[in-house]
């Protein structure tokens, strides 16, 4: 039986927590920042948990994880 592979978009993406759970960065920081104040800019840059129903799917995508 050959090896599953890791969908490497996703290992770049997501990292997986000792309970379990998949941390990742949030969305909306790349462009277009000058409409954003800067509280919401700053509120950004913390990480972001994976949601439960979403785990399944990143599960699949890092076998090995």
């Amino acid at each position: 039986m050959p090896k599953m592979k890791t969908n490497r978009g996703a290992a770049k993406r997501f990292r997986k927590r000792a309970n379990g759970t998949y941390k990742c960065k949030q969305s909306h920081l790349r462009h277009i920042l000058t409409k954003k104040s800067s509280k919401r800019k700053r509120q950004l840059r913390a990480g972001d948990v994976v949601e439960k129903c979403d785990t399944p799917a990143v599960r699949k995508l890092l076998p090995y994880s």
